[in-house]
């Protein structure tokens, strides 16, 4: 087994908190405070803990603004982001083919 892809996974987007937010903004081009926390279930304080996080990394930007008269904070992934992202995702899909069987149910050990 190749030990690589598990050295090289991405620390800061690898706890699940995180790796939750990230996925939810690779999907959408920006979502507010209140979307994440709700669809994630966290608290305010543990999701801005995580976007602190995801922001000193580079990987999320934050826009400020205002809407109906209250304060909107929206979350978008950075380019910087998505190249973490999809390189995490390379590094699990490598990890994935490790353990998966060969054809014909065999199983091959090196």
């Amino acid at each position: 087994m190749d030990p690589q892809p598990f050295i090289q996974l991405n620390k800061v987007i690898h706890e699940k908190g995180r790796l939750a937010i990230v996925s939810m903004l690779a999907a959408s081009p920006n979502l507010s405070f209140s979307e994440i926390r709700d669809v994630l279930q966290m608290t305010d304080g543990n999701l801005t803990a995580h976007i602190r996080t995801l922001k000193q990394a580079g990987y999320v930007a934050v826009t400020k603004s205002i809407s109906k008269r209250r304060s909107l904070t929206t979350y978008a992934l950075t380019g910087d982001g998505q190249t973490a992202f999809d390189e995490y995702l390379r590094n699990l899909e490598a990890i994935l083919g490790q353990t998966r069987t060969p054809a014909g149910g065999k199983e091959e050990f090196h």
